[in-house]
């Protein structure tokens, strides 16, 4: 059945957040004085705060621990890693990040490219993230790419995340969609190609980070432009 409905991961496919975190995170730490006060260098924090951050990640994902506990300990344990066991310190970090980073709002190389080149060819377009919900659509609204969308679900939603089928259901539903004419892509190889796939859905890995993974009947790009040769 030809693919008409597109579900598009957010973050890192399409809004680029590794970028766009880094930069809010060099922010906040050189206005809370952070390397005067600690003699700490920000690389090397920005280094443990993103490990760190990346496994919380994956544990929301597989619905180990809550969004609170991830608000609640990724500054917290980012400091902790160097000594610095402050909760207020941590809590002002992440009330200023999630403020912050919609200051921020670079995009994936080639992502206004790709979503007018989908719309010109009548392709229904809709979001599909695992981020916050109070989040979500404002990343998609103040980097300009909203009107592309039919729909934009977040997870929170139902507080249930990618892979699970749960959400994947709920977002077809939302978007009017079939499983047999739906695509998803994005770049988290599990929540995105595993959950999709054994959704029903076909797939498209955004190897954005190059982790080369590869599996029967999962399409692999390392470029949003190369979707034009799919699509």
């Amino acid at each position: 059945m030809k693919i008409q409905h597109i579900f598009f991961d957010l973050d890192n496919t399409l809004w680029d957040h590794r970028r766009n975190a880094y930069l809010t995170l060099k922010e906040i730490f050189k206005k809370e004085d952070i390397s005067e006060k600690y003699n700490l260098d920000f690389e090397d924090f920005h280094k443990e705060y993103f490990t760190i951050n990346e496994r919380l990640w994956e544990q929301i994902r597989d619905g180990e621990i809550t969004k609170d506990y991830l608000r609640e300990h990724r500054f917290y344990d980012a400091f902790a890693f160097f000594g610095i066991e402050d909760a207020t310190l941590a809590q002002t970090f992440e009330s200023n990040f999630l403020d912050e980073i919609l200051n921020y709002n670079d995009l994936v190389e080639g992502a206004f490219q790709i979503l007018e080149y989908l719309s010109e060819k009548d392709y229904v377009l809709h979001i599909l993230s695992n981020g916050f919900q109070e989040v979500t659509y404002k990343k998609c609204e103040l980097s300009g790419i909203k009107n592309y969308f039919q729909t934009i679900t977040s997870a929170d939603e139902i507080n249930v995340r990618k892979p699970h089928p749960e959400v994947y259901e709920y977002a077809l539903r939302k978007a009017g969609a079939q499983k047999e004419n739906s695509m998803m892509i994005g770049d988290d190889w599990i929540a995105d190609v595993e959950g999709g796939k054994s959704f029903g859905l076909q797939v498209v890995f955004f190897d954005v980070f190059n982790d080369n993974f590869e599996a029967e009947n999962v399409t692999v790009i390392k470029k949003l432009i190369e979707l034009k040769d799919i699509l």
